[in-house]
Order: structure tokens, then sequence, then C-alpha cells
């Protein structure tokens, strides 16, 4: 018996119909000349063919009697005919009725009694430049069964780089049909625990020594934060701002409250960019900063051009006090495939309060450097196994009680908005034969933080999905659009 670890199962106990817990993409796919027949079929056929290597898509959830603690996974035969679904949109549709459906098929929940995942094959778009047949695919995979990088491993296995589909040289054994049985599933729930509490206590006291250190910290870095504003009053402008690269910003503290401080609906609205990776390698050499600093530059900027159109609007407008990014970080070791979450959240502040772009730009960088520093103490105390029992009625019960009394409305909010960095591979792929031109992903929102843009290196550009909360962010294309805007604005202020 293979039980959810603590950390993949809060996906389960957390979700509900306001908050679907699975993550996927929007691909766009070009068929090669001559190719007949429906893709779906086409589809079902390849993904048949790379099940054996397939993990993820093979195994489905068994509950514990009375669901004392966290499901375990069985083995299961994906029904095909259901996994892998058609929609035909009217004919010579484009990207912005590709987003809306994506809105409208993102918050139907998967089913619990089949493997967690779904592909939607979406017909009817119009032909590209070339004249060749588009076709698109929305993806939903459970993040109980996969974080951001074990999805890539599981898109390594059905992906090809080649239009010519290769040989997958394992032999297939099929799944054994059974149900765990309850004295299984009880022995197995009581070994886990004693295990998960073993490694609890042994954790402790190095998770002492990483709390300390992020104590001394946060508490240095809010000193030198004061300390730096203190100087800067007292320098000349430029010196002010030629310093600010070098300040201390704590990343610790309260985040003002937006509309993306909300309850979710059940509601969603998607959004796409693609974002040059050329231009935005340029846009890294020039500042000398990394390439997630740079998204989150562009992701600060468009964030302030987006709240100063809203109060332009007569909405509410741009906050006195920055933004704060909660960012996934990997715990994973390097080559670590397994299809499981090994990740942890840290807070950066993204500057927005902040009109000159030098200083944003400064104040983001001191405020990244911040982060890193705590990196390391987050991986130590971030535990990816816990014991269970009880917790999914405990999570389930305090989750349908926060949404039905609006908590997120209630209590200060320490983040606004999630910004997530996937790595992907730097060349074109193919599916069943057709070339994937673009790898958009859709990922999830949740009360309190109504807003998440991942983005992922795909090919020669990022692409960039934003998922917001239907009610909270009805405009999230205005978003998209600023973001690529802002990239333009500030390779022309690099450049000067």
């Amino acid at each position: 018996m293979k039980q959810l670890s603590g950390l993949d199962a809060v996906f389960l106990h957390l979700e509900t119909p306001q908050m679907p817990m699975h993550v996927g993409a929007l691909h766009l796919f070009e068929r090669a000349p001559g190719t007949r027949g429906r893709f779906a079929a086409a589809l079902r056929r390849h993904v048949a063919s790379r099940l054996p290597i397939a993990p993820p898509l093979r195994r489905r959830l068994v509950p514990m009697p009375l669901n004392l603690a966290n499901p375990a996974w069985e083995p299961a035969v994906p029904d095909l005919a259901w996994h892998v679904v058609e929609h035909r949109l009217p004919a010579g549709s484009g990207l912005a009725e590709l987003e809306a459906l994506v809105g409208r098929l993102h918050p139907v929940l998967l089913d619990r009694e089949r493997p967690l995942w779904r592909f939607h094959v979406i017909e009817g778009l119009a032909p590209g430049p070339d004249r060749r047949r588009r076709v698109a695919l929305y993806t939903q995979l459970h993040h109980a069964a996969v974080d951001g990088q074990a999805a890539v491993a599981l898109a390594q296995a059905l992906l090809d780089t080649t239009p010519e589909p290769r040989d997958v040289a394992v032999a297939a054994r099929p799944a054994r049909r059974f149900r765990l049985g309850t004295p299984q599933l009880l022995g197995g729930l009581l070994s886990n625990e004693l295990r998960q509490v073993g490694g609890l206590i042994k954790a402790v006291p190095g998770s002492a020594v990483a709390l300390g250190q992020m104590a001394r910290q946060g508490l240095g870095g809010l000193a030198g934060s004061a300390v730096q504003r203190l100087r800067a009053l007292l320098r000349p402008p430029a010196e002010a701002a030629a310093g600010a690269s070098r300040a201390v910003v704590g990343n610790l503290g309260l985040a003002p409250r937006t509309p993306f401080n909300a309850s979710v609906t059940e509601t969603r609205a998607f959004a796409t960019v693609g974002l040059p990776l050329r231009e935005l390698k340029l846009l890294r050499k020039a500042l000398d900063a990394s390439l997630n600093d740079v998204v989150m530059m562009v992701c600060s900027g468009a964030l302030r051009h987006w709240f100063l159109q809203a109060a332009a609007q007569g909405r509410p407008g741009l906050p006195r006090r920055s933004l704060v990014a909660a960012v996934p970080v990997s715990l994973r070791a390097a080559g670590d495939a397994t299809a499981n979450n090994q990740a942890a959240m840290t807070l950066v502040k993204l500057g927005t309060h902040l009109a000159d772009r030098a200083e944003r730009v400064a104040y983001l960088r001191a405020a990244s450097a911040s982060m890193k520093q705590n990196l390391g103490s987050i991986k130590t105390l971030m535990p990816l196994d816990f014991p269970s029992l009880g917790l999914p009625w405990l999570l389930g019960t305090a989750t349908r009680l926060a949404g039905r009394t609006r908590l997120a409305e209630r209590i200060p909010p320490v983040a606004n908005v999630v910004i997530s960095n996937v790595p992907g591979p730097g060349f074109p792929l193919y599916l069943a034969g057709a070339r994937m031109l673009s790898n958009h992903p859709a990922s999830i929102v949740v009360h309190g933080l109504a807003l998440n843009i991942t983005v992922q290196t795909y090919d020669q550009s990022l692409d960039v999905g934003l998922m917001a909360c239907g009610r909270a962010m009805p405009d999230v294309q205005v978003l998209a659009a600023a973001m690529r805007e802002e990239l333009e604005a500030l390779l022309q202020w690099a450049s000067a």
C-alpha cells in the first residue's frame, strides 16, 4: 500500500467546488501536412502506448475506512474514452475562444473514482499562417498526484523530440484489478503513522536551528531596511537610487489588502501571453539578474499598471505598500522525477508601490536576495510527510467553513498573488505527431489568493498562464497584455 504523503493529501482535503485542486496547461498544436483522422483518436492511441512509463496516469485513490487518514494509491486501468475527450469550438475560433473555454472547464472537478487526470482536445481553431490545421489540448492533473516538476517529468514520458513518436522499450504489465481490503488499509495506516511520527521527532533539532536562523535574518533585514531608508533620506537622489540595489528588503510582514484577497467562487477567468525568451535573456544580462528575477520585474510592473487602470475606472487602486507574491520553490533533489509534491512556499515583495522603475527593480532584486538567504532554512523546516490521522475531517471541515464565512476577507493577508516559474525545455516537442507551438500553464487559485501567474519555458518563449477567480478579476486579459508591454518598457529602460 502506498499512502499519500501529508503534502500530497493536503490538496485533496482542501478541494471544494470553489477550489479545484488540479493543475494543467493549454497547449496549441500544429498537425503535420496530410494528417488524417481526429486528433482525439490519435491521442488515445498514443497515450495507451505510453501508459507503461506514465505511472500517474495508471493509479486511483482508495480512501481509508471512515476517511480516518490520507487515502492510498492503487493500480487502475484508465478508460481512455473518458480521459481523452473532444470539444468543438465554432469554426475559425482563436485565442479568445480558447481561453474562455478553459475558464469554463477549469472549475470542473476530476472524478475521484478514476485516475486523477483528463485531457480535453479542442477542435475548430483557425488554421495557422501556412494554412496548417491547428488543434488545442487542455490538460488536467490533480495536484495531489504531481507538482510542477513532476508534471514536467510526465510530459517527458508523453512527448517526443521528433514528429515520429519514439519506441517505448518497456514491457507493459497490465494494472492489477483489485481493491485494497480494510485489514491492509488499517495495517498500512498504522505503520505509516508510526514512521511519520518518528520522522518528525528526528527533524526537531534541525528545525529549531533553522527557525533561529530565519528569526535572526528577519530581524536583521528589518533593521537593515530602516537604516537604508534613513541613509537614503540624507543622500542626493542619484546616489540613493544607485544604492537602492544594495538595500536589505525583509519579506516578513503582512501584505496590503487587494481585490485578490477574497473568497473565490466557482468561476474562472484565464488568459495567456508568450514572452520572447531572447528578449528576457537580454534583459537578464543587462541587469545582471536571474531569469526568475526578470519574471518578477515584469509581473511587478504589469500589476502596477493593472491597478492604476482599475483606479481610473473607479475600482480599488494601487496599494501604498508593496504587493507580496507567494512563490513556490522546489525541494527536489537533482534528478528526482517522483510523481508527488516536493515544494514549499516563500514570500517576495514586488515593489509595486514605487513609481520609479529603477527604484522598483532595485527593490525587487533586494527582496529576491533576501528570500534566497532564507531558502535553506525553509527547505529544512518544510515537512513533506506528517501524521494524518483525523486530518481529512479537520482540513475538509475547516476549508468548507472558511468558504462559507468568507474568512479570507476577515483575516490579514500575507500575500496577494501566486507567481510560479516552472523550468521547461528549450526546444520544440511533439505529441502524437503534432508539433507543440505553445505551453501555457493553468494553475490553482484559493481563498485569499484569487490570482495565479505561472510561467514555463518552452522552445524560444516563456509561456505564461494567468488563472483568476472570475468575480475577483474578470479582466485578467488586461494583466496579460500589460506583461508584454512591461517587458518592452524594461528593455527600453535597460538599454537607455
